[in-house]
Parts: C-alpha cells; structure tokens; sequence
C-alpha cells in the first residue's frame, strides 16, 4: 500500500500520521498529474479504504475496514476545503493554541482515549465513513501543532498545482512541492514577464535568474 494520492505528484510525504491530512487534500484534481478522486462515490471510498489501511500502518493499528455511503460524499469534500484553507495560511501566522480561546469554537470530530498496560494514552478514531476520516484527520492535526510537524505541512505555491507537501529544507524555506516543476515553470513565468516589461533603458540585457537548481531542494 502507499498514499496515493501524495504520490502522484511525487512530493515529499510527511511523517507518520500526518501523512493522512496531506493525503486527502492531494486527492484534488490538477490537469497533468490526475483527476479528483473525491468525483463519485466508487472512487472516494477507494481511496479512504487505502488512505485508512496506510494510517493504520503507520500507527501499529489494525485497518478499521471502510466503507462510505453516498450521503457521505460531500462532507469528505468539505473536510478537504477546510483543511486546504488551514494550510493556506502562512507557517508563521498558523495559530496553534486554544488556551482561552471561547469564540468561534466548532465541534469538528470525537475520538476515543485509550491506554496501554504502561500507561501510555492515544488518540483513536471514532465512527465510520466520513466520520472516521474527520477523526483521524482533527486528530492529527493537534498531534502535529503540538509537535511542531504542522508548521512543515504546506501548499505548493504554484497556482496550477496547490499540492500539500511536507518540508524539509533549511529554515523551512521552500515554497514549491518540486523545484524541477513547479519552481521552474514559476521562473520562466516571473522571466517572460520581466521581458514584456523592459524598457529600452534597460538596454536590451536579460536579467532573468538562471532556472531553479534541483540541488536547492531535497529530492522527493
């Protein structure tokens, strides 16, 4: 098994659970890497049935074994919108902590609270379909703001791809799921641009930067 959906676009997959959220917004439809899977009902519950049995793996768990009814459709799509607004937000302006927090409160999902022989609590999804997914995916988006893992879970800026990418580079810098793609086609962008606009002060000289090296971004 593996997450799909993130592999289509072949961007760096984040680290355990957290891998889920990044696997339902990647299930979006960008014209040169795949169609939506979220389209109908056939497709949707394929993908959350390999999307839950990967989490599980990840997590030492057993597979819960999906299914998903029609009426549960529209509020996977929901979850995606939702989680793909959270990370369009900036790392640095990404609040992560509700204490004191009362306004806009909403009540997103319920998870069960279990504990081992050792002590030792976590978090496990409750319910089924579209539920279990919501579960899963609130649940590990407070594990990863509270780890610090969710500052690196990231949009793609180019417009035509949006893909949610998990960084690594130094200092968090990168903007881009692939240099050799996306970073490139931004630059050549910026460059026709920059050669539309000249003035013939300029004295005819292109100043475009050389396109972006794949060193400048750790390989996939």
């Amino acid at each position: 098994m593996s997450w799909l959906a993130t592999e289509r676009f072949g961007a760096r997959t984040a680290p355990a659970g957290l891998a889920l959220v990044q696997e339902l917004v990647n299930t979006h439809a960008v014209e040169r890497d795949g169609p939506d899977l979220l389209t109908d009902r056939t497709s949707a519950e394929d993908w959350l049935r390999g999307a839950a049995d990967e989490w599980a793996r990840s997590r030492g768990l057993d597979s819960p074994g999906l299914s998903l009814p029609q009426a549960d459709l529209e509020a996977l799509r929901e979850l995606r919108t939702t989680v793909e607004k959270m990370l369009a937000v900036p790392p640095g302006e990404r609040p992560v902590d509700m204490a004191g927090t009362q306004a806009g409160v909403e009540q997103r999902a319920q998870v069960s609270l279990v504990s081992d022989g050792e002590g030792r609590v976590g978090m496990v999804p409750f319910g089924t379909g579209s539920r279990w997914l919501e579960s899963a995916v609130w649940s590990e988006i407070l594990l990863a703001q509270q780890d610090g893992d969710w500052a690196h879970l990231k949009l793609c800026r180019e417009p035509g791809c949006r893909s949610a990418f998990y960084d690594t580079s130094r200092n968090s810098s990168g903007v881009w799921h692939n240099v050799r793609t996306c970073g490139n086609m931004a630059n050549l962008r910026a460059s026709r641009i920059r050669k539309k606009t000249r003035t013939p002060a300029d004295g005819g000289a292109d100043h475009s930067p050389e396109p972006a090296n794949p060193r400048d971004t750790p390989p996939n």
